[in-house]
């Protein structure tokens, strides 16, 4: 593992509020599989320990063989997270194998429902084409239980993003090389794939991307900052890409609730080097009117709370919403790193949550630990 601190950008003047990391290629084999879905993988600790003493928590995340997806807020703004859902779709072999594809993230943030989609898709220069209809596959297959949002496109907003793959076609070695050397980057733009997909594409015109004024991301020397050497000698490409689409206003809540982005920065980042490509990073603005300022139930601590006495909370739903079996109320320590951090939790009966001015009472057992 590295030191991301530059990567994520924290000795800048302003933290962010979130923090949405896509990583490919994580490495999948059958034993290290299997440990990762027990048990948070490597890459999940490192960003967890290294942003939890700042105070942000990991609220989701999802795994596909090599495809990983993490979610970090700001402890303030968890309460105003909800519609939580996570999913994935395999593109490799026969659609069978998860090699390639897609995982995403969805939620509600303040009322605003918003999408993370981090994607792995084919490889190599002549499959441009199979590359847009595997993302179209991947808008397809992917759908939530949701009445405002079922399908991605429905969101309000999404980032597109991840090893997409798109190459650099027609221009030489030699010419690719030198606009690089002299950081003419422009003079290849007009034969990136993604660049060159988008004028025939409607669906992807929808996209928005910043300008691509760093060098190419892709094929690199392990542990260097030169690229690729060997026999095969790849073309440099900007195959790691990210994208946003907001969706056009479709209703007067629209109108009532703005939401406006702004991409603040677009750039690789050239220290890294134990991978062939070199991390892409964006910070965006997001400009918005909250649909609600409180959170769905407030919580009260009742009484002394000790290690060997049950701890008894009070808590009271502040708005109606659509209450399930599944619903629970969580103890966490205080500097928890991630949602699922709990040291103990109660379900919450279904015909306990109602809205009106009753405090309902839940007991929680802590769990001691053994003595050995």
């Amino acid at each position: 593992m590295t030191d991301v601190t530059s990567l994520l950008h924290l000795n800048s003047p302003k933290s962010p509020d979130l923090y949405v990391i896509g990583l490919q290629e994580v490495y999948s084999g059958p034993l290290r599989f299997m440990s990762d879905m027990a048990f948070d993988d490597p890459w999940s600790h490192l960003f967890m320990s290294t942003l939890a003493p700042l105070g942000y928590i990991k609220v989701s995340s999802i795994r596909m063989q090599g495809l990983l997806l993490l979610f970090f807020s700001k402890v303030d703004h968890v309460p105003f997270i909800r519609d939580i859902q996570a999913t994935y779709t395999r593109t490799g072999i026969f659609h069978y194998w998860g090699n390639k594809g897609g995982v995403s993230i969805r939620l509600s943030f303040y009322g605003h429902m918003l999408c993370f989609l981090n994607c792995h898709l084919a490889a190599h220069m002549k499959y441009a084409t199979e590359r847009v209809d595997e993302f179209e596959y991947i808008l397809d297959m992917q759908t939530f239980d949701s009445r405002k949002a079922p399908g991605i496109l429905d969101h309000r907003l999404i980032f597109w993003f991840g090893d997409l793959n798109f190459r650099i076609e027609d221009h030489g070695m030699h010419f690719v090389r030198s606009c690089i050397n002299n950081t003419t980057y422009n003079l290849l733009w007009s034969k990136d794939q993604l660049t060159m997909m988008k004028k025939k594409e409607p669906l992807l015109q929808e996209f928005e991307e910043g300008a691509l004024d760093f060098q190419p991301t892709y094929k690199f020397d392990l542990n260097s900052d030169t690229y690729d050497s060997s026999g095969k000698k790849r073309k440099p490409a900007w195959t790691d890409r990210i994208l946003w689409r907001m969706r056009p206003r479709t209703s007067p809540q629209d109108e009532e609730y703005p939401l406006k982005i702004c991409q603040d920065m677009y750039t690789s980042n050239m220290e890294y080097s134990i991978s062939d490509h070199k991390p892409v990073v964006g910070t965006f603005t997001l400009e918005l009117r909250k649909m609600y300022t409180s959170p769905l139930v407030r919580l009260q601590p009742e009484g002394d709370w000790s290690a060997d006495i049950d701890a008894m909370v009070l808590y009271s739903p502040l708005q109606p919403f659509p209450s399930s079996t599944w619903d629970w109320i969580g103890l966490y320590k205080v500097g928890f790193t991630s949602m699922s951090d709990y040291i103990t939790y109660t379900w919450v009966k279904d015909d306990e949550v109602s809205l009106n001015d009753e405090l309902i009472q839940v007991t929680a057992r802590v769990p001691m630990p053994l003595g050995g």
